[in-house]
């Protein structure tokens, strides 16, 4: 009688995450925010739709014609944190934006530095870059995870793995780049970008800000090839 009674209080737990996870499927084409020419941001009058870009990464840009090769210098300047009303962090806490502010400083110099010299002041052959933390969204612990391994989940992040799109109740990170020469302060490129860890990345799911730090290697890499 007793190992009766024990057995739904060891399905449960299961019964219902599996539930959640099917539930969360129904619900995964909400995804998170998509990004905005935000307003507040020195570069945003210049800003425009990106007709080339097809994956959601980067829906907004600014370019000038710039041969990057004649830059081997580059003056990174502080993480800012969007304060603006267009800004999409959500509910997340003051806590968490410093987290991912202070991770995406540490990424963008470890990646950058393998291309430029690091540098303090505006001499010739330098660009100031200016990046802006301007949304985030955390992933779901747990459930993230789940869908994953679960059969609905999995197809699901299955599709998206193809798409290059966002997985399952995994969060992402939204950021501004401004590139300047230095000497002159001339804005040479900008962009918003949105970034993600692909959508079979398990390892980017435990944490609730690991998929967005993913996205900020991510961002960081790619930033690093457009300058070469």
């Amino acid at each position: 009688m007793h190992a009766f009674l024990d057995r739904p209080r060891r399905l449960i737990p299961a019964q219902a995450l599996l539930g959640l996870s099917l539930a969360a499927v129904a619900l995964a084409g909400c995804g998170t925010a998509d990004p905005v020419a935000y307003s507040g941001i020195a570069s945003s009058a210049q800003l425009a739709p990106n007709p080339k870009d097809d994956t959601g990464h980067i829906p907004f840009r600014y370019a000038t014609p710039v041969d990057w090769r004649g830059y081997n210098r580059m003056i990174i300047d502080p993480i800012v944190i969007y304060r603006g009303p267009d800004a999409q962090f959500g509910d997340m806490s003051e806590a968490d934006k410093a987290d991912l502010a202070h991770s995406m400083q540490t990424a963008f110099v470890e990646k950058l530095k393998t291309r430029f010299t690091l540098a303090g002041d505006p001499a010739p052959g330098t660009l100031r870059l200016r990046l802006t933390l301007t949304g985030a969204s955390a992933s779901t612990p747990v459930l993230s995870t789940l869908t994953r391994v679960d059969i609905g989940g999995g197809l699901y992040n299955g599709v998206q793995a193809v798409r290059g799109g966002e997985g399952m109740l995994t969060g992402s990170v939204i950021y501004a780049v401004e590139i300047y020469d230095a000497p002159t302060d001339r804005l040479l490129n900008a962009f918003v970008s949105k970034q993600y860890p692909g959508s079979m990345n398990i390892g980017a799911t435990f944490g609730s800000l690991d998929a967005a730090k993913t996205g900020l290697e991510k961002g960081a890499d790619a930033l690093v090839a457009q300058l070469k």
